[in-house]
């Protein structure tokens, strides 16, 4: 019976009207999953040795316990937003004598599958493969590794039954944030507990039953939830929706722009994959990290803390203006019909991204810690993001022409991607780092920095002339985005 849905699906994917739609994004994703699998690989054949090399004094496999913790609780937050639930076209099989159980076991077994759980594994065997080479016990790794799979299968379960709870995810990220803030502050070794933890599967591989425990309880509640739900009355029934209410009446201080505003706000707050955004882009403050705690791209390559400058501010307008409008494709048609200002419809998103870039600017005032000259890259990154980035983010939006579905996931979900998100990305990311280089060769590293936010700020000084010119764009392009958004995919 397995083997008759895996055909099945496989006929639905390649027969269905969208297999050869967006065929280069596809290819270009698919490129893309085999760059990470590689990384992963390298990082799991060179990790211990790379490890022995840093931390001479120390078990490359007691460093890798002490983090694993942290590791697990980050790939909740990060499935929470991003991971798809299993889903399977069940209606046609409702009403064929095929036994419910064997339903639902399938389409859980299938989610064991997913990319989220093959990536690390592309890492933790080759990692354990390297332990064994070197001399580790056979029987401990072997039971350490099989620990890493039953808690990666796991944390896919629990995912399916918190998935859509934001008291879930507040708590996930209260948890990781308050583990960090007790090792930060040397509150309780948190890292010492985790080493201690898998340290233990290492020295006993009869501990690595306990994630078993609770890789089969999840699965019990899973299937028990999903075998409820398999019926043919609740799968042809129409979903009622309640609808969210919220007091936004503070926006009416923008007058003519509230109602976009409001638009705006429930967009995000009411949509899977606009809130997947908008969560992510606070998660971009952190990309800085992996860039200013190293001292070779001080030294060597500085136009990397460009980049990192420009992502830690720049998440939200990024990923969100790039789709503008193809966000309300559903009803664009209704919304260009209403008695509607134009410009304060661009001019609300502006306003928007603005906004949150701002917030996100705030937010990143920690890395003070790293010098006043890395927070000065910040600031110029987050005056560039206003006044450039999100005028050119507007006005590629007027060449959008694919439709979006809110409510999927925002993971591996190419849906309203084209050419024009790959070719904006060397405007926004290659220009900056172009004007720093192009200054602070002849003129010194202040004078890059100074280039980028004198650009920043030319484009907030003109944005009445810019966002005017870009109306016009939409109001010529009106007709044909109507007519593109109304074609069923």
């Amino acid at each position: 019976m397995i083997s008759r849905f895996l055909q099945l699906e496989w006929k639905q994917y390649f027969r269905s009207s969208y297999w050869q739609k967006g065929l280069a994004i596809k290819i270009i994703m698919g490129f893309f999953a085999l760059y990470l699998l590689g990384s992963f690989l390298l990082l799991g054949l060179s990790g211990f040795y790379l490890l022995k090399k840093v931390y001479p004094e120390s078990d490359p496999l007691q460093i890798v316990n002490s983090v694993l913790i942290f590791a697990f609780i980050g790939d909740m937050i990060f499935r929470y937003m991003m991971q798809k639930l299993p889903v399977m076209n069940i209606k046609p099989l409702l009403i064929l004598p095929i036994k419910k159980n064997s339903l639902v076991h399938y389409i859980l077994g299938k989610s064991a599958f997913s990319a989220f759980n093959v990536f690390g594994l592309f890492f933790y065997i080759p990692f354990s493969i390297v332990l064994i080479k070197e001399g580790y016990d056979i029987s401990g790794v072997l039971g350490w590794l099989a620990c890493l799979v039953l808690l990666i299968l796991s944390t896919n379960y629990l995912n399916f039954l918190i998935n859509k709870n934001n008291i879930a995810l507040g708590a996930l990220a209260t948890i990781l944030a308050g583990s960090l803030a007790l090792q930060y502050f040397d509150i309780f070794d948190i890292s010492g507990f985790s080493q201690a933890v898998f340290d233990g599967v290492v020295s006993n591989s009869f501990y690595a039953l306990i994630p078993l425990g609770a890789l089969l309880a999840l699965y019990y509640l899973n299937f028990r939830q999903l075998k409820n739900q398999v019926y043919l009355d609740d799968a042809i029934s129409t979903e009622v929706k309640e609808a969210n209410t919220a007091d936004l009446s503070w926006a009416n201080r923008f007058g003519d722009m509230a109602p976009f505003i409001k638009n705006e706000i429930r967009l995000i707050w009411r949509n899977k994959r606009t809130k997947t955004v908008f969560l992510m882009s606070f998660a971009f403050v952190l990309y800085g990290l992996i860039f200013f705690t190293n001292p070779i791209y001080k030294e060597k390559m500085p136009g990397f803390l460009i980049f990192a400058a420009m992502f830690i501010t720049g998440g939200f307008a990024l990923n969100y203006g790039q789709f503008i409008p193809a966000w309300e494709s559903s009803y664009y048609k209704m919304l260009m019909t209403q008695n509607l200002s134009y410009r304060k419809y661009i001019e609300s998103k502006w306003y928007l991204m603005v906004t949150i870039t701002a917030i996100l600017f705030v937010l990143a005032t920690p890395y003070l810690y790293f010098g006043l000259e890395i927070y000065l890259m910040i600031a110029a990154g987050a005056l560039f993001n206003i006044g450039f980035n999100t005028l050119v983010l507007l006005y590629a939006g007027s060449f959008n022409r694919k439709q979006i579905d809110l409510n999927k996931s925002g993971f591996g979900n190419t849906q309203g991607t084209s050419a024009t998100q790959f070719l904006i990305v060397i405007p926004i990311m290659g220009f900056p780092v172009a004007l720093f280089y192009a200054f602070s060769y002849p003129f010194g590293v202040n004078a890059g920095l100074i280039a980028i936010a004198v650009t920043g700020l030319l484009g907030i000084v003109f944005k009445n002339y810019f966002i005017n010119l870009i109306t016009k764009k939409y109001v010529k392009d009106k007709y044909a985005a109507i007519h593109a958004f109304n074609q069923k995919a």
